[in-house]
């Protein structure tokens, strides 16, 4: 096992164009640990219920992984009104092909990408890590140089991820329709998975753990999964669902589940104990499954010379 590294680094941070949809850029936050690398590069994906939020959420989260060691390139995609599923996932595939290509230059190696995602956003996480060559996923043009790249993740990490949207969705339908008294989040995610999703077949579709019990064949990087026992927003008999058909179809599975924090814990409160050891357990979980250990880059890069542009 590979221990947490020791060393804090110091970061340089950039945000960068990596594709633009007729006049509208989507950036890339990228946080780039100083030293000689190479480092892992983790793709990271905010939460918002597919509708809201950008590449700012996580950066509590963002900054302590990248001063670990490790690139880290929070995105920004296409939401709605822009796009509906499965807009956003063309968009991350992309962006996970096009920082391959820009991974030497960054002090990383394409062989060293992986994913974190937060809520929606862990929902796509992990149904990129298990469908990478998705032909609607993968339907943007290559970038420059990446026509031989593909999007396949070495790993996951699902910070209380929406692994069922379609039963999400059912469970606040209920919910609603017991009549008031009931938790605001019904009235938050409802709106929003119609606006995404637009049809209950989308949400079934689009559904890491429906594609387990269906049987499909699916990639299996190893996931690290973290959530509250009182987060009412990720019910969870979903989620044991999908970790028992995980290792049931052969995936490693990190779970982690934390007594007494509800739904968002790490960003709500990052200086709480439980926020303090996920962020931990992201960091080392990270170095372990993307070892730099044997793997190298060009002397121009190692010497330094890392402005991607």
């Amino acid at each position: 096992m590979t221990a947490k590294p020791a060393e804090t680094h110091e970061l340089e941070i950039e945000d960068v164009e990596y594709i633009r949809h007729r006049d509208k850029p989507l950036l890339a936050r990228l946080f780039r640990p100083r030293g000689a690398g190479p480092f892992p590069l983790i793709v990271e994906l905010h939460g918002g219920a597919w509708c809201r939020g950008d590449r700012l959420n996580d950066t509590v989260i963002n900054e302590a992984l990248a001063k670990s060691g490790v690139v880290v390139a929070a995105l920004d995609f296409r939401m709605p009104p822009d796009a509906s599923y499965p807009g956003s996932l063309a968009d991350i595939n992309y962006a996970i092909r096009w920082l391959k290509t820009q991974a030497a230059e960054l002090g990383s190696c394409p062989e060293l990408v992986g994913v974190l995602g937060v809520s929606s956003g862990a929902h796509q996480a992990m149904l990129l890590g298990m469908r990478p060559r998705d032909p609607r996923y993968s339907s943007l043009s290559p970038p420059p140089g990446a026509a031989a790249v593909d999007a396949s993740l070495g790993c996951a990490v699902l910070c209380w991820p929406v692994i069922d949207p379609l039963a999400r969705y059912r469970y606040a339908k209920n919910l609603k329709e017991g009549g008031k008294p009931y938790p605001d989040l019904v009235d938050q995610v409802l709106p929003s998975h119609d606006q995404y999703w637009q049809t209950e077949e989308a949400m079934a579709e689009g559904n890491p753990a429906l594609a387990l019990e269906r049987g499909e064949r699916v990639e299996l990087p190893p996931v690290l999964y973290l959530q509250g026992t009182r987060d009412i927003a990720h019910p969870r008999p979903d989620l044991d669902r999908f970790v028992l058909q995980y290792r049931n179809a052969g995936g490693q599975v990190d779970l982690h589940l934390f007594e007494g924090e509800g739904q968002a814990f790490i960003t709500r409160n990052p200086g709480s104990p439980n926020a303090r050891e996920a962020i931990e357990k992201i960091i080392e979980f990270v170095h372990r499954s993307l070892p730099a250990e044997g793997v190298s880059f060009s002397p121009w890069v190692r010497a330094g010379h890392t402005g991607a542009r």
